[in-house]
């Protein structure tokens, strides 16, 4: 590759432009139509009048982040495409969400989902969960605005600092004077703005290749077709367990408990809306997915004999796409400022989804419980805390800039913070007996669990045989190595039995969640579980309570604390009758219900 084709030309700077313009253009039309909005809980939540299909998008979109975008098919050209079994983990996620939270969250109506710990267990207990939501929060997004700058400056040259400041200043603006209703729109176009970018590298890639079936006859050579690999050792980086269970836990952590996306589908005009959206969002992960698996198995299929990080050419594995970019489209002006049109959206979405989420938490958790306003002054607050947290996400961009290799280390953060909120939330939704002193000890024990084992991750890294990286090769590069970096040969080390052995990083938030699931039973169990005067209506579900007084407890009365109100069973099937799963799982379910009353 030449020099040149390193530099972007004016007419991918011109490409560039314009898209970020068209969504600054697209955020602002629609803050210039929510001008009216009269109240705070207009401007975080869009009044509750959004479409399914809108909200499907966005929620696609707030969580293809620009990490994903440049990080997973470096991921699946390091370590196969075995990578896409999380398209199981996608739909069981969006499964037990739409099941379990979504009824919950949406009738009660809750503006943060920290509302509900309180109504739920206690204040402290709400308090200590939005301290974790703004710890990850704030590092993820100085991550998702700082990661795709850097790769893009080290691979192209261009400016560092100016491509943070412009995507953080475009979607602060359009946050602060639109709210939820800008974002969710804006989302709309960037998602599309995304595709297209992934699309222009794998259609170059399958016409230069001869067409897609030379891409997956050397992927298979390579070793990148490793579907079968059923290896239940959790010790093991990526197998179909680590993958479908691990994804499992960390996808519903994400969609069950994240104030982002919570947020969202709260949104929907009807609940009927909001289950849509979810199975539709399911739908755009799969393609989100897909795309990348296909475009690390092209990174494999150019780079086989030449592997440009080993051969010095780029100092990260996510610098690899935009390496390529540069190779194959450097002669078509335009179409890269097209793919890096389409990483900066991805920052943009999941930048103004993180803005609005955190100015959400901040007013309904720390500024209405205590100060009471005009509904006025409120909004005003409001778009002063979106403009805040904008500033707040550039000063964190700058801290990522001194913290080295934080990619992998901000990833493993999601899912400790992840891990015990999923189990607080799934405590108070499915164990009505549970108390807030064993929500709160059980969300410090989760909390406790998943930060020693990332600690043991980072003293101790898991093994090469472990991770089990694919060979990569310079043999035919033409150019000196700048240096060896052959993290595919595991070097000899003596067994120990006090050596440490780190679960797979999928597994973290499954170790935090059942923590906190574990410890917080046995707690309230000791000091007392909960009685069924003592929790608000509206805060579980009735057929977690029937069945744990039933068979836990054998107790000789049945309570239903429904999500309307007590009822029996009736009730419990009229609530429900609007489910996606409800041909099987609900006709179960009261068949059951019925069975239990009557013994």
């Amino acid at each position: 590759m030449s020099g040149d084709a390193h530099l972007l030309v004016a007419a991918d700077y011109v490409v560039f432009a314009v898209v970020l313009l068209l969504s600054a253009a697209v955020g602002f039309y629609y803050a210039w139509r929510s001008r009216k909005q009269g109240t705070s809980r207009d401007f975080l939540t869009g009044g509750r009048k959004l479409n399914a299909l809108a909200v499907s998008m966005s929620l696609t979109a707030s969580y293809m982040s620009s990490v994903t975008v440049l990080s997973n098919p470096a991921e699946v050209y390091r370590y196969g495409a075995i990578f896409g079994y999380l398209s199981i983990s996608y739909v069981l996620a969006v499964v037990y969400t739409s099941e379990v939270f979504l009824p919950v969250f949406y009738r009660l109506a809750i503006n943060s989902t920290y509302e509900y710990l309180e109504l739920r267990f206690s204040r402290a207990t709400r308090l200590l969960a939005m301290v974790i939501f703004f710890f990850n929060a704030l590092l993820y997004t100085g991550l998702v605005i700082y990661a795709p700058a850097l790769a893009l400056n080290q691979v192209t040259g261009m400016n560092l600092w100016g491509g943070i400041i412009s995507t953080a200043t475009v979607c602060t603006l359009y946050c602060a004077l639109g709210g939820l209703k800008a974002v969710v729109w804006t989302d709309v176009v960037q998602i599309g703005i995304m595709f297209a970018g992934y699309m222009s590298v794998i259609i170059k890639c399958v016409i230069l290749k001869g067409g897609i079936s030379t891409i997956l006859s050397d992927a298979q050579e390579g070793g990148r077709i490793n579907f079968v690999d059923f290896d239940i050792n959790p010790l093991r980086r990526h197998t179909f367990w680590t993958l479908v269970i691990g994804g499992t836990f960390g996808w519903s952590a994400v969609y069950g408990t994240y104030q982002p996306q919570v947020q969202r589908y709260n949104s929907c005009k009807t609940i009927k809306h909001a289950r849509l959206a979810l199975f539709i969002n399911v739908l755009g992960l799969a393609c989100t997915l897909t795309s990348s698996v296909i475009s690390g198995l092209c990174l494999y299929s150019f780079f086989k004999n030449c592997d440009p990080w080993k051969a010095g050419q780029v100092s990260s594995p996510d610098q690899l796409l935009p390496y390529l970019v540069m190779d194959i489209l450097a002669d078509h002006q335009g179409l890269p400022g097209l793919f890096f049109a389409a990483v900066y959206s991805a920052s943009l979405s999941t930048v103004s989804t993180s803005i609005n989420a955190m100015a959400a938490v901040t007013m309904e958790d720390l500024i209405k419980p205590r100060i009471k306003l005009s509904e006025k002054k409120l909004l005003l607050i409001s778009k002063g805390l979106s403009l805040f947290f904008g500033i707040v996400c550039v000063a964190m961009a700058g801290l990522a800039s001194l913290m080295g290799h934080m990619m992998q280390a901000v990833s493993i953060i999601g899912g400790v913070c992840g891990g015990p909120l999923l189990g607080l939330f799934s405590l108070g939704v499915l164990c009505p007996f549970v108390n807030s002193k064993g929500g709160l000890w059980g969300l410090v024990a989760g909390l406790a669990a998943a930060v020693s084992v990332t600690i043991g991750e980072i003293i101790s890294p898991s093994p090469p045989e472990m991770t089990r990286p694919l060979s990569l090769s310079t043999e035919g590069c033409n150019f000196s190595s700048g240096g060896s970096l052959n993290w595919t040969t595991p070097l000899p080390t003596e067994p120990s039995l006090y050596t440490w052995q780190s679960p797979s990083y999928l597994y973290f938030v499954v170790i935090g969640g059942l923590t906190a699931i574990i410890v917080g039973i046995i707690i309230s169990l000791l000091t007392g579980k909960k009685k069924r005067k003592d929790f608000a209506i509206g805060t579980v579900i009735s057929f977690s309570y029937c069945f744990i007084t039933t068979f836990c407890f054998c107790s000789s009365t049945h309570h239903f604390r429904g999500i309307e109100g007590d009822g029996g069973p009736e009730a419990y099937a009229n609530e429900r009758r609007h489910s996606f799963l409800s041909p099987v799982m609900n006709t179960f379910k009261v068949v059951l219900m019925l069975f239990i009353t009557e013994s």
